[in-house]
């Protein structure tokens, strides 16, 4: 089940929707990659959205690959979705990407102290994005460039942390 509003996001008609699409033709993408694929469940969305593209889905952990695993062949995107084991782009060294989505963990490390009881079922891995919750999503920025085809674009949730990324990167 995605919690991550890019799920909601690309549900919405954001690729190939009939109002402010970033994608006019979703079957011109051939190449996605989900970073930080957690669960899998943006990348069987990007498969059922791109039906010509091949999906790369990277996690660092090998327990939420095998979670991926099983809901990627459930819904028999096996043959579509690659999904590999590695820290962030260094798994996909040398590989371009038409879209790179990305729900990585955001949340303050100071927020990630206080979760209530619950939170607790998911590994603190999920959510630990460092003192301000941007180290993660600073190393995705640092290194995305290289990996997108010409004319590709990046989504990346980023929660509280909006304010901070525009001014430390205001182009």
């Amino acid at each position: 089940i995605p919690r991550s509003y890019l799920g909601e996001l690309m549900f919405s008609g954001i690729f190939g929707g009939e109002h402010a699409s970033l994608i006019a033709e979703p079957a011109d993408v051939s190449a996605v990659l989900d970073l930080c694929t957690g669960s899998g469940c943006l990348a069987i969305i990007a498969a059922g959205l791109f039906p010509n593209a091949d999906i790369d889905a990277v996690d660092l952990s090998a327990a939420a690959l095998e979670v991926a695993r099983i809901n990627v062949d459930e819904h028999d995107y096996a043959n579509r979705i690659n999904l590999l084991e590695g820290d962030l782009l260094e798994a996909v060294e040398g590989r371009t990407y038409d879209i790179i989505i990305t729900n990585p963990p955001y949340v303050a490390s100071g927020e990630v102290a206080a979760f209530p009881a619950e939170y607790g079922h998911e590994p603190v891995l999920a959510h630990l994005g460092g003192e301000d919750g941007l180290d993660i999503v600073r190393r995705i920025l640092e290194k995305a460039a290289d990996h997108l085809n010409p004319g590709g674009g990046l989504l990346c949730e980023i929660g509280t942390g909006r304010g901070a990324l525009i001014a430390e990167y205001p182009h």
